[in-house]
């Protein structure tokens, strides 16, 4: 598609490339300042069902400070799933590895030696960043792993043998509410889940944010078996102590979440997250969490107070 002007007159080019399972064409979009003329990029992998451009605002306010800003529809998520019923399926085979192979075919296709490269995950995206990190961390000025959690090896185990179980009933592609219910349990609990009362949405506190998100179809469709299965190895990789020992020293980690956040247990499970990295001998790993913030810091109520803490980090770090 052509280019259009985004928030903050950021120029807005969609394209798209071929994923690592050699059949989808992968939505991504790219927004420029501008003239054209960009001094870093800032490539973003963005949550469970949700979609790129919701990162618009963001991707605009660092486009005007001079950032080129990439991103991409994961597979089965947004305009990279074709029909509204490949939304919420990944792949055949071993999705993680596809996943994490598109989120570097972007970077390669986005990078130039001369200009520093930073990456952002969010949620879903964060441990996608995380288990990325374990592979193809090098050659990267900084990494932002955002509302993201920790799950014992157990529990990550537990969830796959019941997608295993299910889906030998009811196939890869089944849609099931138990495993959506299990999947969010737990600190959930004390938030709004459906839409039905916004002012408590475990989301953010803007309740305009929390209405489109659930009047939004490639924002309420439901995941398969296939894909909390493959979440779940990912939980389980990004856990490991061996794994996270694979990603390089010297690469700068900033750690990011709303202290209300449930799925980093309302800060406990990012702590211990940003533990491990420090043990693990990584030398650059900065903590944040934001007070009463929710699961979304992008699109909270100090949306701007976050933005510009992440802009002065990666500042901080060329």
């Amino acid at each position: 598609a052509g280019p259009s002007k985004g928030e903050n007159m950021a120029v807005k080019q969609e394209f798209t490339f071929l994923s690592g399972d050699g059949k989808t064409d992968v939505h991504a979009v790219r927004w420029l300042p501008d003239n054209g003329d960009y001094r870093a990029v800032f490539q973003i992998s963005h949550g469970m069902i949700e979609f790129i451009e919701r990162y618009e605002p963001f991707a605009a306010f660092l486009a005007d400070k001079g950032y080129m800003v990439v991103g991409h529809d994961h597979l089965g998520h947004g305009k990279t799933a074709k029909t509204p019923e490949d939304w919420g399926y990944f792949a055949d085979g071993e999705s993680p590895e596809i996943l994490i192979g598109d989120m570097n075919k972007l970077r390669t296709l986005s990078q130039k030696p001369d200009k520093p490269y930073f990456m952002l995950g969010h949620s879903m995206g964060s441990y996608l960043l995380r288990r990325y990190l374990s592979v193809y961390g090098g050659g990267l000025s900084g990494a932002v792993i955002m509302g993201t959690g920790a799950n014992p090896d157990a529990v990550a185990k537990l969830g796959m043998a019941v997608c295993k179980a299910i889906a030998a009933f009811k196939g890869w592609k089944y849609r099931s509410p138990f495993m959506e219910k299990l999947f969010f349990s737990g600190y959930f609990q004390k938030f709004d889940m459906d839409g039905t009362h916004p002012e408590n949405s475990w989301l953010t506190k803007d309740t305009e944010i929390v209405r489109f998100y659930y009047s939004e179809p490639r924002c309420t469709f439901k995941f398969t078996l296939k894909a909390y299965y493959d979440f779940l190895k990912t939980v389980y990789y990004v856990n490991r102590k061996e794994n996270v020992e694979k990603i390089p020293k010297d690469l700068p980690i900033l750690m990011v979440a709303g202290d209300c956040d449930p799925v980093g247990e309302f800060g406990k499970a990012v702590k211990r997250v940003y533990e491990m990295y420090k043990a693990a001998g990584i030398n650059d790993v900065t903590l944040k969490l934001y007070e009463n913030d929710r699961h979304e810091i992008l699109n909270e109520t100090d949306k701007e107070r976050v933005f510009d803490d992440i802009f002065n980090w990666c500042e901080d770090r060329q």
